[in-house]
């Protein structure tokens, strides 16, 4: 069994990245800007754009933290939206997710430039995906993608289960590894999956991207499978400092001895999400 390291990998092509910055850098172009639209003060969001502003700083980029309480009006915030989209300084940006009820977030969305998009998740990019067009792809698949190339993880005609039909992660997810450079034969499944369990034992590759803590056990999991876990869910623990810890989808202790490779939760897919981010917006710049 392999852990696939999303963190140590995260870290490789960062360094990446910085060398690249610094090359346009020293071209005379401008380092490519990043900025973060943040409303309220959801402690899983707080921690999330910090780490995000902390990314640009190692890799050299220029970052922008735009907030707001949780009580700001939709018109106000597209009203940012526009203007960010106007600024020819600013590369890309994101408004993190969730955002208050009040606020419609399929609105905002779509409100955003699909170059300047870089979560990936204007219909615009999402579409482009499908059709295997060059576009903005959405971060968390992006990252999974990444990290199954540099393990050089056996993919073409495997029998890949995708559990979860988001459109962050399931759906989009779903057609990358569909997509003639991957080649696995994709099977979606959700809450409405018969036989869910013997469905994800017949999977190559599992992909669990439901939000359910260790849903995934060992009995749904066959010998030598690659179990990309996705989830990362706070649930209350007396044994750290911060009365949290995060669950993935997958119970790890009893499913790890099973497979190939595997993801841990944290330190697997968590810190691609985030340098796909740096990709996304590295790309934009170019653009």
């Amino acid at each position: 069994m392999q852990i696939i390291d999303g963190k140590a990998t995260a870290k490789t092509i960062k360094a990446e990245i910085a060398e690249e910055v610094k090359s346009m850098v020293q071209q005379g172009k401008k380092p490519p800007h990043l900025a973060a639209v943040l409303v309220g003060h959801d402690g899983g969001s707080e921690t999330y754009v910090a780490y995000k502003i902390k990314d640009c700083e190692e890799v050299g980029f220029k970052s922008t933290l735009v907030r707001y309480e949780d009580d700001v009006t939709e018109e106000v915030l597209l009203d940012k939206i526009a203007e960010l989209n106007d600024d020819d300084d600013l590369d890309g940006f994101i408004v993190q997710l969730p955002l208050p009820g009040h606020i419609s977030e399929q609105k905002i969305i779509e409100a955003i430039d699909p170059g300047k998009d870089v979560d990936g998740f204007h219909p615009e990019n999402v579409g482009k995906t499908v059709i295997g067009l060059p576009s903005l792809l959405s971060a968390t698949p992006y990252g999974i993608i990444e990290l199954l190339k540099r393990y050089q993880v056996e993919t073409s005609g495997k029998n890949c289960v995708v559990v979860g039909r988001s459109n962050i992660v399931g759906r989009p997810l779903s057609i990358l590894m569909s997509q003639k450079s991957i080649n696995a034969t994709v099977t979606v499944a959700h809450s409405r999956t018969k036989d869910l369990k013997k469905v994800c034992a017949e999977a190559d590759i599992l992909i669990a991207a439901l939000g359910s803590p260790e849903f995934i056990k060992a009995d749904m999991v066959k010998d030598g499978a690659i179990v990309i876990d996705v989830g990362t869910t706070r649930v209350k623990s007396s044994e750290t400092k911060s009365g949290f810890r995060l669950k993935g989808d997958v119970a790890y202790d009893e499913v790890a001895p099973k497979c190939s490779y595997i993801t841990p939760v944290p330190g697997g897919v968590g810190p691609m999400t985030r340098v796909s981010l740096l990709l996304n917006t590295l790309k934009a710049a170019k653009a």
